[in-house]
């Protein structure tokens, strides 16, 4: 009778667990059978706001045949090394003001906020031309952080020097979604002007190649949900021990009621 009890628990307990292979993919519902498929893609514009940090170049080809950056030449005057790659460029990138503006050197105060990058590099190039001839203004937007948090395998805050980053390639930065993740709830949440917008994405639909969700935009955050058996696999052991001592009395009372029958 013990033994019936146990097995009948434990076959209980491993179906509770178990997780279907279909919950574990991605675009799940693409038909298998055909070839390729088109989804049309909404890139959301992305507007310059205060205490963004953009990086600015204004290069032109010099008398002697090189490639010179005006602006890394000036910001160097003072004796200082410029810094190359994707860091240093982060650390000499120009911040935008709580009014909107960026401030350059030898070119002066420049108004960027509410503009999209193409705009404020036609802005800026306006400006650049004014001092230096010949010049090609490049602008970049480098504080385009985004967060993921709840079941990846690396939660935290990442940097994307990408013009564009969709919610698939934010989740594999984090290392992907672990074994008690849902693909199927995945929360977008957006700050914009004067509130927070949320979005609901379901992984596993190929509907989601269309959502305004799919493209980030700077400061998202990416929330995913835990699946109803992690609470359950966490408390296993407890369970375990409650199911251990359950059938013991059991088996204990029918052993008593057994022997004082008799």
């Amino acid at each position: 009778m013990k033994n019936i009890v146990k097995a009948s628990i434990c076959a209980a307990l491993l179906i509770t667990g178990c997780t279907s292979q279909k919950k574990l993919a991605y675009l799940s519902d693409l038909p298998e059978t055909s070839g390729d498929g088109f989804f049309t893609m909404s890139i959301p514009e992305y507007l310059i706001q205060p205490r963004d940090v953009l990086y600015v170049t204004a290069k032109a080809l010099s008398s002697d045949g090189f490639i010179s950056d005006y602006l890394s030449q000036a910001r160097n005057l003072g004796g200082g090394s410029y810094m190359q790659g994707e860091f240093g460029q982060y650390l000499y990138g120009y911040e935008v003001n709580t009014a909107g503006d960026i401030t350059l050197p030898v070119i002066g105060t420049i108004k960027v906020g509410g503009s999209q990058i193409d705009s404020a590099r036609l802005s800026i190039q306006k400006e650049v031309d004014k001092v230096f001839r010949n010049t090609t203004v490049e602008c970049k937007l480098l504080s385009f952080k985004f967060t993921v948090i709840g079941e990846v395998r690396t939660p935290g805050t990442y940097v994307n020097y990408n013009n564009y980053l969709n919610v698939l390639e934010a989740i594999g930065r984090a290392g992907g979604i672990n074994d008690y993740g849902r693909r199927d709830k995945i929360l977008i949440v957006r700050p914009v002007q004067g509130g927070t917008k949320t979005f609901t994405l379901n992984l596993q639909d190929k509907n989601i190649l269309s959502s305004e969700a799919y493209f980030l935009l700077p400061n998202d955050v990416i929330i995913v949900e835990a699946e109803k058996k992690k609470i359950f696999n966490l408390n296993l052991p407890t369970y375990g021990f409650i199911i251990t001592t359950v059938s013991s009395l059991i088996t204990t009372t029918l052993l008593l009621i057994n022997y004082f029958g008799k």
